[in-house]
This record gives C-alpha cells, structure tokens and sequence, in this order.
C-alpha cells in the first residue's frame, strides 16, 4: 500500500494554487471568507473624462439696457425720486436734468399740483418752503442755478401722513413760470397727504 504523506499534499495544492494565478488565489480567499456571496461589490471607479466631453455651463446672455426716456420740447426732464418717512413725515426728491443742447436757468420754487387718477387736482395748498410742516425743519433760500447739458437739479416735496386710503397719484410739476408743466406718476403709489391738505416745497439746488 502506498503512502501519501499530508506534507506532499500540502505542497501540491499549494503549487496548483500558484499556476492558476494571484486572482485565483484571490478568489478562493474570498469564498473562504465569504461563503454566501452577501458582501456587495464595490463599483469600479469612473474613468475621468477627456477635456473634449466636459460641457462648459452655458451663460445667459445680458439683457440689453433700458433706452433713456427721450427728452422734451423744453429741454428739461423731470422725475420724481421714492418717498421717505419716519413718525408720520414724508419726502420725496424731485429731479430736473437739462437733456437739452444748451443751457437751463432756475431760480426759486417748481410750481407742484397733486393729481388723483383721473389727473383731477386735489384741493392741496402748496407751500414756498417747509416751516409749516411739522417737523421738517426750514428749507434754504432760492438762489440762482444754471444746468449745463447733463447736469441736474433737484427740490425736496415734504408733507404729514394721515390717509392711506389715497387714489392713484401723479405730480404735474412746473419748472419755473412760463415754462410748460410735466405729469408723473409718483414712484411708491398714492401720495397719503390728501387730509392734511398741505405740501411743502424746497428751492432748486444743483444736484452733486
């Protein structure tokens, strides 16, 4: 009877284990570790991409700005600014900007009518000044002002709050005597002073 001793055995299985392979080694190791097949493979790694499959991301174009509004007949335009308040004072900046080719003259007070939305003035008493209203303070003296092309001018509108409940408002706003009124509509909504029944006015001043 021939004898197989265990140590022959052992080496045989490990040669056989050698010439199939490190992944065949691997494999059984595996087994060995994990007889069920419970464990979940892990995914392969991604491959990076080559530069020409990277997809830049797209911008939007810029939308082209608004044109300037056009300027009228008189040379002058003239905006109202948004109103500013605190304990029942509110103000607004009114603005004059010469667009015209020549020079343009102030001096003094725009002449201001309140309109409701069917441009029907309200009974609004406009005052030279701000002393009346309670704490605005004193507006500065008239004083001469000359706009160059592109330069502007500016006057302070000042007045109490009591009505909220006010219909749409526009402004028609008067330079200067003899020269021709512009209408605007006020930027925040109505104007609320139609029950105090009183607006101050400040002078023109060159704007900064």
């Amino acid at each position: 009877m021939t004898v197989i001793r265990i140590e022959h055995v052992l080496a045989l299985a490990t040669a056989a284990a050698l010439t199939t392979g490190c992944s065949s080694l691997g494999e059984e190791l595996d087994r060995e570790r994990d007889p069920a097949r419970t464990a979940t493979p892990e995914p392969a790694a991604p491959e990076p991409s080559s530069p020409a499959d990277q997809t830049l991301p797209t911008i939007a174009p810029t939308a082209p700005s608004t044109p300037a509004t056009t300027c009228p007949e008189s040379g002058v335009r003239i905006a109202p600014g948004p109103v500013q308040g605190a304990m029942g004072l509110r103000a607004m900046t009114v603005t004059l900007t010469n667009c015209g080719t020549g020079t343009h003259e102030l001096n003094g007070y725009p002449s201001v009518r309140v309109l409701d939305e069917d441009r029907d003035p309200y009974d609004i008493e406009v005052l030279k000044g701000t002393d009346a209203i309670h704490m605005a303070g004193t507006a500065p003296d008239p004083a001469p002002v000359t706009l160059k092309p592109g330069e502007s001018a500016r006057s302070g509108l000042t007045w109490r709050m009591m009505s909220p409940d006010t219909s749409t408002t526009y402004l028609e706003i008067t330079p200067a005597t003899g020269e021709r009124p512009q209408t605007m509509e006020t930027l925040d909504g109505p104007l609320d002073l139609t029950d105090t029944g009183q607006l101050g006015t400040s002078p023109w001043q060159k704007s900064d």
